[in-house]
């Protein structure tokens, strides 16, 4: 039989408590305990929402082997040494520094060199526009590099042309602060729209078997 689920809280400090009182436990404020009438729920309720809408998927043995993946070098030995050999496609890299430190420039490095290379390469910048990316390639004398390049801010956007072509071997995305995801309201560079952002597209890395790199 489906019964109200009932609920009370504190409208001075949010509290949650399952009986009305007259002063909140928590703020010790009078007065401020309100009822909250929430879902309806069944015996089978919690049965039935994790069930819904779910996936089933195969539990592995903690001894089966599986073949490692072939790791990517970028070109840059120093680079390669710290990353363990090179890129593992489907992983993501965070690439952290104090402003000018050169981030943007050794990464435009690894995908000129990974792209001349022959390797498929994505490079989306959200603070500079193409033309500059582009000029700071051929002063570094990789103008000429195979590199697929955009300056674009929005993670729909960038999803939905990615998925319009072969995924890449390496993606940069340069920075992530400035990256926009529609999945929830928030200006970019808060720590909800960082962290929704990184989600959406390292996600994307891993179902492709791109390696996603995050400045």
């Amino acid at each position: 039989m489906a019964r109200l689920k009932t609920q009370y809280v504190c409208q001075a400090c949010g509290a949650v408590s399952p009986r009305w009182a007259g002063q909140c436990g928590e703020c010790k404020e009078w007065n401020s305990i309100v009822e909250d009438a929430g879902a309806v729920v069944t015996p089978f309720s919690a049965k039935q929402s994790l069930s819904r809408g779910g996936a089933a998927f195969r539990l592995q043995s903690l001894d089966e082997e599986t073949p490692l993946p072939a790791r990517l070098p970028t070109g840059i030995a120093e680079l390669d040494r710290t990353l363990g050999g090179g890129v593992v496609p489907g992983s993501a890299i965070l690439i952290g520094g104090d402003p000018g430190i050169g981030k943007s420039t050794l990464l435009l490095q690894v995908a000129g060199k990974m792209a001349m290379a022959g390797r498929r390469i994505v490079y989306l910048s959200g603070e500079e526009a193409a033309d500059q990316v582009r000029l700071r390639a051929q002063r570094l004398g990789l103008g000429k590099a195979d590199v697929a390049l955009a300056s674009v801010t929005s993670v729909r956007d960038i999803l939905t042309t990615l998925s319009e072509r072969t995924a890449p071997d390496l993606l940069v995305i340069d920075s992530i602060q400035t990256m926009h995801s529609d999945m929830l309201e928030g200006a970019p560079g808060t720590v909800s729209q960082v962290r929704a952002a990184a989600q959406e597209l390292i996600r994307y890395a891993k179902s492709e078997g791109a390696a996603v790199v995050l400045v």
